[in-house]
């Protein structure tokens, strides 16, 4: 669950390392889980990167350490709240996704984040 004021890691090589969750896009939406979108602030980020300190994006939700029930029973819990910087059209900004993703993000229309983690979860 990711609410205003959690501040996550950045799983793509958009050059952002971490960022601040100002937003969470939808009605009436106080938490945020995996497959949502959320409004964020660059707190820290690498020098030559696409994105700078300070610069608002479009971040999407690719892990978080609340557990993931699913439906089978099971229990997914990963070890930090990351996040991939995307565009409006839920497209990466980088071009390489770093660690694994939850397999939630097939199902929320977010093929092309899947298709570029190294791990599905």
């Amino acid at each position: 669950m990711i609410a205003e004021q959690t501040n996550l890691a950045v799983a793509d090589n958009s050059g952002a390392r971490r960022v601040c969750c100002f937003r969470v896009l939808g009605q009436r939406k106080r938490y945020a889980h995996i497959g949502d979108l959320i409004k964020v602030s660059v707190k820290e980020a690498q020098p030559g990167g696409i994105v700078k300190a300070g610069q608002v994006c479009t971040g999407l939700i690719v892990r978080t350490r609340h557990a993931i029930r699913r439906k089978d029973g099971s229990c997914v819990r990963f070890d930090n709240n990351a996040v991939v910087l995307v565009d409006e059209n839920r497209n990466p900004i980088g071009s390489r996704v770093l660690g694994p993703v939850a397999r939630e993000l097939r199902e929320k229309n977010c093929a092309k984040v899947v298709s570029l983690a190294p791990e599905v979860l």
